[in-house]
């Protein structure tokens, strides 16, 4: 059954052909038959192409015009192959080889025209068959094409939705990232730290850093799903909040600006929270640094973000996160730099245009 749908089109036109073609041959009776083997071999093979005209719709196409080229000059019984050659150069020009069926129906009306003007018996196309039949074929050619660009506009259409789908999964898996891993990378140093402390003052210290970190962690859920949903972010005046929780890990973060502060676009406060706030986790996790420095560069037409610790320096670990501030960066026409420094630490660098 799965067959007969996949080829029902074909084996309906197959069907009309034949059964046409018999008709012409009962009704045509009175007349002796001229080479009507060769017209019902003819006939055959142009129906049996039909169920290759998906894989080779142009090659089809031209072999079922060989096959009306060679029935009708050759046989009496005057059979449906034409209709035959329709269909497959409508298929033609849906499978978006317009051109070629274009050719094809010069090719068959220059030989339509040779075959009247080299007639030795008279015409058998008047002028109206002639025109009606070159109307036909254009018009096949013409809504084959019309389907095709149609099709065209569907499948872009559905790319189109597949790609946005992909970012926004990419987007929502930035942000989880960022919100969790950061806040997470806190509280599992704060816990360590608490595990390896015998002054009952220290793991008490930890464990209410662990405490704070927490509940930020799920008030940055929370924004971050209200984010999500299209009703604000984060901004650059978080970023001292964000230098308190890193500190309190141990850390000595600073935060300098250079140029003048000002409110710039939500989705640039947000990129440069987000870069800063993966930077800081990442120095907390691998760096083993005892100072970070944040700067913040308010240019004419750019923010310009660096992260630099005195940490171990060395090639950063394979994960999503230096990947994530990448594509953030990006997505806004900017660009994010991330590897050692000659003096030792590491930096990372983004620099964020202002439009």
């Amino acid at each position: 059954m799965s067959w007969l749908r996949r080829y029902a089109a074909e084996l309906a036109v197959a069907v009309a052909v034949l059964v046409g073609s018999l008709f012409a041959v009962l009704n045509d009776g009175a007349k002796p038959a001229h080479h009507a083997a060769i017209g019902w071999v003819l006939t055959v093979l142009c129906c049996a192409a039909l169920f290759f005209r998906r894989r080779y719709p142009l090659g089809v196409a031209g072999f079922a015009l060989v096959c009306c080229a060679l029935y009708y000059p050759l046989t009496d019984p005057d059979g449906l192959v034409l209709l035959a050659f329709a269909y497959v150069l409508y298929n033609a020009a849906a499978a978006g080889r317009i051109r070629g069926a274009a050719l094809l129906v010069v090719a068959a009306m220059a030989g339509v025209t040779a075959g009247e003007l080299g007639s030795r018996t008279g015409r058998h196309v008047d002028n109206f068959a002639f025109f009606l039949m070159t109307g036909w074929f254009v018009a096949l050619v013409a809504g084959g094409a019309v389907a095709h660009y149609r099709a065209e506009a569907e499948r872009t259409k559905e790319a189109e939705a597949r790609a946005r789908a992909t970012d926004e999964r990419l987007r929502i898996a930035r942000e989880l990232h960022d919100v969790l891993g950061h806040h997470l990378a806190l509280i599992n140093v704060q816990a360590g730290a608490a595990l390896h402390r015998r002054d009952p003052g220290q793991a008490e210290e930890a464990l209410g850093a662990i405490k704070d970190a927490s509940k930020t962690a799920l008030q940055e859920l929370r924004a971050t799903l209200g984010m999500l949903r299209g009703t604000g972010g984060p901004s650059l005046q978080r970023v001292a909040e964000l230098a308190e929780s890193v500190g309190a890990s141990g850390l000595t973060v600073r935060t300098e600006i250079d140029g003048v502060a000002r409110e710039l676009p939500p989705d640039v406060e947000h990129a440069a929270f987000r870069v800063v706030q993966e930077a800081l986790t990442n120095v907390a996790k691998h760096a083993g640094a005892n100072t970070v420095v944040v700067r913040l560069g308010y240019g004419a037409d750019e923010l310009t973000v660096a992260v630099d610790d005195d940490g171990r320096g060395g090639a950063a670990p394979a994960g999503n996160g230096i990947r994530g501030m990448a594509e953030r960066a990006r997505a806004l026409g900017g660009e994010l730099t991330a590897a050692p420094r000659e003096d030792g630490g590491y930096r990372v660098r983004a620099r964020l245009p202002v439009r």
